[in-house]
């Protein structure tokens, strides 16, 4: 695109995805010009003690604008599906958070450090993977290069806060709940069930719980979320040879995903040189200290860009086969961050 020295942006929706992509163009000083800020409905937020004018979202909104964001409201009535043309038409590119464009052909599925250049052929629309897949090729990439991969197997322990706010409110309330009717003894020999609440995210109990599903279930009995994984892996490093299986599981964190990610390479790559490899790796931090039981957790994780890989281990049964321990802020780097990421990209920032 042509060289400005500050580029007119649209965000559009002011969920938790909408709040972190104001929070990280301001926090990366992004060479902004005009921000607007969109929504269903006018109204002001404030962020961070600064407050801004949400206008009324139409196709006229789009006009002069360099870039849209679109936060990831999904399906026939989503934001993306109705106005992300009419962005196109105006001149702007599209960065959409959501799943309706990810695997179209002519779409590019991003991740700048993975493969940031296929960014620049798009015909007006770049899509964000799903976080947990963001995260995971972030961290498999360096090793895909260097030694290849066989084989995917994953399990993610996804916080709350993937699911919304409605998610989050959900898993508050009920702990709240447990705190005010049980003791630590009785909720652990007679578990109590909370009350169902209004408008809650998960149909089961999240609080001192874990969900063994994250989306509807499909075909093999695998969730969208764990097709997602599949499918966006083998675009992202366009290689359908990767035999990737996943589990996706919510739990009752509030923010940051972690995973557990078994792959068997083509080459043999010892977890030293793993180890070595990802730490020149930008985006990438490695704690990996078993001595010292220093890993990547949630709790440090959240509020941060990076990507946070540890329990880099061989299995000791396999000959190529290798453990990782993967953390990332699902709202930052699994959403806002890589959205702001792929526009950076595609100014050179």
């Amino acid at each position: 695109m042509k060289k400005k020295k500050k580029y007119n942006v649209a965000v559009v929706g002011v969920g938790a995805v909408g709040v972190q992509m104001l929070r990280v163009l301001k926090e990366h000083k992004f060479p902004l010009g005009t921000l607007r800020v969109l929504a269903r409905s006018a109204r002001k937020i404030k962020v961070d003690n600064r407050v801004y004018d949400v206008e009324k979202i139409s196709p006229d909104s789009f006009a002069d604008m360099d870039f849209a964001l679109f936060a990831g409201t999904e399906g026939e009535k989503g934001a993306a599906v109705t106005f992300a043309p009419e962005a196109v038409k105006r001149g702007a590119i599209v960065i959409d958070n959501g799943a309706d464009f990810r695997m179209k052909k002519d779409v590019p599925l991003i991740v700048p450090e993975v493969n940031g250049k296929d960014a620049v052929n798009n015909k007006g629309i770049i899509a964000n993977p799903n976080c947990s897949t963001i995260q995971m090729v972030a961290a498999l990439a360096p090793i895909y290069r260097k030694a290849g991969i066989k084989r995917i197997i994953a399990s993610t322990y996804q916080a709350a806060s993937g699911a919304g706010r409605s998610a989050l409110k959900q898993l508050w309330e009920e702990t709240g709940y447990m705190h005010k009717t049980t003791n630590v003894m009785m909720a652990a020999d007679n578990p109590m069930q909370c009350k169902a609440t209004k408008d809650q995210a998960f149909s089961n109990q999240i609080a001192f719980n874990v969900l063994a599903q994250i989306g509807g279930f499909g075909e093999h009995d695998y969730t969208t979320e764990e097709w997602k994984m599949v499918h966006e892996t083998h675009k992202i490093f366009k290689d359908k040879k990767i035999k990737v299986s996943a589990t996706c599981v919510r739990v009752p964190v509030l923010n940051s995903h972690s995973e557990s990610v078994y792959i068997e390479t083509k080459k043999t790559i010892t977890p030293a040189a793993v180890k070595k490899l990802l730490q020149k790796t930008k985006g990438l931090v490695v704690i990996d200290d078993p001595s010292k039981e220093k890993y990547p957790m949630p709790g440090s994780s959240s509020s941060h860009d990076e990507v946070f890989v540890g329990r880099i281990r061989k299995d000791p049964f396999v000959k190529n086969g290798l453990w990782l321990w993967i953390v990332s802020d699902n709202l930052r780097k699994g959403a806002a961050t890589n959205a702001v990421q792929i526009a950076e990209y595609l100014i050179g920032k």
